[in-house]
Order: structure tokens, then sequence, then C-alpha cells
């Protein structure tokens, strides 16, 4: 009887701990979005979309003027969050093929593209489920055909696909289980809260609807408020305007959701996108071009973090941070060591504390490979058929270096006096130019970065 007592008491204290641990741990959302521009949301200045759920969440915590996606587009940006590693490391550099454009354009022949995420990558949510979070990808993977096999419990519409073929139903190519008859970004929502509103343990929720990718396709109730809006600083798209408003609708719910379920103060929120506002689209005014371009445009994001009683509200951070940071920073709340892991960002919670203002390093983008242009007579890339060339790029302080494999060609900027990357300035500070050309050259050695050489034959100058 003792003996049974004994197992009792011993079967009760191990829950009691468990418990304790389930909630003293945050929950995880990452809530990145799909092409959505630096300002393309009121919180970083937009007058034309309206973002009031999206605002007040970023003025719960600390915003990033100088936040930044790791790739310009969608595939390689999420592989880099995911495994928390720079390009050169997993090689998935853009969204299949690297060969864009006609190839009588390209003087290289480019690195090949690694189109599904490698298994041998230990990755954000097989880390988190293997320490007690149950996880959920809802929304846009485009990884994979299965996240299920890369550490998720659940999946909501996830798959290798990196667009809707409609965000009305049926929508074609994305499946929702049980099925909707709405539109795609509120079908998603629905199912995140379901799985929200049902987990009794820490979850991580990947939130990644696909909006506002194209096809744009307006939300009808929404669109005559757009059609009637002055346009803004090149923004003036009422149907995209429509989709923007949307997800901010929805992402609304979400947090009434947090709130109702009293999960919200212990809830880690990572706002995002996975690249720049699509140019043509949407712009980003006084930033140089836009999706697919190494130029600001095409990397600077909207950026915050939230985590209640440790981000201060309304607080703003200059310091240049990636979306690499994100791995680190959430196992360092999540009280994860991570020696194991071979992580490219940092851990970012001093910063976000307050403890530190600033933290100095080199940012790094490596693009072996060619991204054609949409529109030849828009766009503000270095030249009209490409939004990127072959290249790399290297930030460090203010200063930021282009480089092009195709031609040796170099551009650096002043970012602090020229954010729009307008005066090329490789000419007038050789030794800043040299400094960071150093820097970038180390780099590729360190990383084994790939560095197309090969001349392509049916190049024609």
């Amino acid at each position: 009887m003792i003996k049974i007592i004994r197992l009792i008491l011993i079967v009760l204290l191990s829950q009691a701990c468990a418990n304790e641990l389930e909630s003293s741990v945050p929950n995880i959302i990452i809530i990145n979005v799909d092409d959505m521009g630096w300002k393309d949301v009121g919180f970083m200045g937009s007058e034309y979309y309206e973002t009031p759920n999206i605002d007040y969440l970023s003025s719960l915590g600390m915003v990033f003027t100088n936040g930044y996606a790791s790739a310009s587009n969608c595939a390689p940006s999420r592989a880099c969050l995911m495994t928390g590693q720079w390009t050169p490391r997993h090689g998935v550099y853009t969204v299949s093929p690297s060969t864009r454009g006609k190839s009588e354009h390209r003087k290289l022949i480019p690195t090949k593209n690694t189109h599904t995420l490698s298994k041998k990558h230990t990755i954000l949510p097989e880390v988190l489920r293997a320490n007690g979070y149950v996880t959920c990808q809802a929304g846009k993977w485009h990884l994979s055909d299965n996240p299920l096999e890369y550490g998720f419990d659940v999946n909501i519409g996830g798959g290798h696909n990196g667009l809707p073929k409609s965000y009305y139903p049926p929508y074609k190519n994305v499946t929702i289980e049980g099925g909707s008859d709405k539109y795609l970004t509120d079908a998603i929502m629905e199912k995140a809260i379901q799985f929200i509103d049902t987990i009794q343990k820490p979850f991580y929720l990947n939130y990644s609807p696909y909006a506002v990718h194209v096809p744009i396709m307006p939300v009808d109730s929404i669109l005559p408020k757009y059609e009637k809006k002055v346009p803004w600083n090149g923004q003036g798209n009422p149907e995209y305007g429509s989709m923007v408003d949307n997800l901010d609708r929805n992402i609304g719910l979400l947090i009434d959701k947090l709130k109702e379920k009293h999960l919200f103060d212990n809830t880690l929120i990572v706002f995002t996108s996975d690249n720049g506002g699509l140019y043509g689209i949407t712009k980003q005014k006084p930033l140089r071009a836009g999706k697919g371009s190494y130029y600001e445009g095409g990397i600077r994001e909207p950026f915050f973090f939230v985590l209640n009683d440790k981000i201060k509200p309304k607080t703003k951070s200059d310091v240049p941070i990636t979306n690499l940071d994100i791995f680190p920073t959430i196992l360092g709340y999540a009280g994860i060591k991570n020696a194991s892991l071979n992580l490219d960002g940092n851990n970012i919670s001093s910063i976000l504390e307050g403890k530190e203002e600033i933290l100095e390093r080199p940012l790094f983008w490596h693009f072996p490979i060619y991204l054609q242009a949409y529109n030849v007579n828009d766009n503000e890339n270095r030249d009209t058929l490409f939004r990127t060339r072959p290249g790399s790029v290297v930030r460090k302080g203010d200063w930021k270096l282009h480089y092009y494999f195709e031609d040796d060609g170099v551009e650096l900027y002043n970012l602090s006096e020229d954010i729009g990357e307008r005066n090329n300035l490789s000419e007038t500070n050789p030794e800043k130019k040299e400094e960071l050309l150093k820097i970038l050259k180390k780099w590729w050695k360190d990383t084994n970065a790939p560095i197309p050489k090969t001349k392509n034959p049916e190049y024609k100058s």
C-alpha cells in the first residue's frame, strides 16, 4: 500500500512539474506574410493601406526599422528562417529553376537551385516539438510537398506550391481539410484558430497566409473602400489594398482568440514578411525596387516582436536584424539550448529587452542565379531585363555593398544618407569598398558559397 501511495505521489509530482514547465515557456507565433512590403502597413507609415490590428499589435512590442528578409523571394527566405542558416548552407536560392529569363541575356551559367529543403537540416519546428511544443503550419510552406515530414504536427493548406491558383474556392492547388467556402485567407485563419482552441500544451504556430501574393484577387466586400481612396506614394491598387485589409482583419481575429483563451500575455509573436512587395503592385518609397531585387525594396521588411513583461511596448530599434535571428531568439525565450545547431543568426533578446542597443556584425545575401524582370518598362533594377543578376550583398553598419559576378560590378551605398540607393559611392570611397569586399570574400570562403564562373555559350552581348 505504501509503495502504491509513493507511486501515486511520484506521478502527481511529475505531472505538476510538467504543468509548471508548460506554463513557464511562451507559446510562439510567427506571422510571416507573403510579399508584404516595408511600407505596406500603417505602423510603417502607409497612408493608403489600413491595418489597425497589425498596428495595434506592433505597439505592444519592439519595431525594427532595419528589419530584413535573408533573401528577396519566397522559398530561399523561408528556408533561411526555418534552418536559421544563410542560403549557401541549404542551397535554396530561388523558386526553381535558376535559369530564369532568356538564355541569350545570361552571361553566366547560374548555380543549380535546390528545390526541396534537405531533411539533413534540423529546423525550427523539429527543435520545438522535441522540447514539448505542439507545432502547426498554417498556410504557405513552399519547401517540400508535406510539412508534416519536417516537424509539424498539424498542416493547414501547406505544400510545395508558392501561390494559390485562386483565393476563392475551389482553390485548386491548396487543400483545406474538411473543405471551405471562404476566401482562402479567411479559411486558413479559421483553421488556425481551431488549432489554438483545442491545444492544451505550449504551441508553435507558423502562420504564413498565402496573402498578399499574386494572384491579386480582391475581397469584394472591402474593395469599394479602396476604390474611393486617393493613391499615396506609389500605393494605389484597390484590389491589393482589399487583400491587405482582409489579412489585417484576420490577424485581429487571432489576437482576440489569444486574449479570450488567456494566452496572449504568454505568447511570443514575431511579425515579418518573406520578401519585399511586388513592384508595380505596390511601392515602398523611398526604397528602391521590390521583390526579387537586392536593393532595399526587395529585402527590407516590416518587422516586430511582442512578448508581455519581456519586451517593452511602443519601443523601436534601428539595429539591423534579419529573419535568421528569429530561430535563436525563439530558442532563447523557450529556454532551449542550441549548442549543437549551426545557426547563423543571433539571439537578439538583449536588444528586445533594452539591455543592449547595438549589435555589430555584417549581414549577407547571396544570389548566384538569375531572376527575370516583370516589366521592362517600369522597374528600378540594375537593368531592365532582370530583377537581379548573379551577385552578393553585404551590409555593415550604415554601408551596403553589391557585387555582381558577370562583370565584377560593385555598388556602394551609405544607407544613413541614401536609403534609396541612388548614389553609388564605390569610386569616391575606395577604402570602404575594399573593406566590405574583403569581408564578403571571407564570407564566401567560410560558407563555401558557390560562385558562378562558367560562360554561357548562348549569351549574346
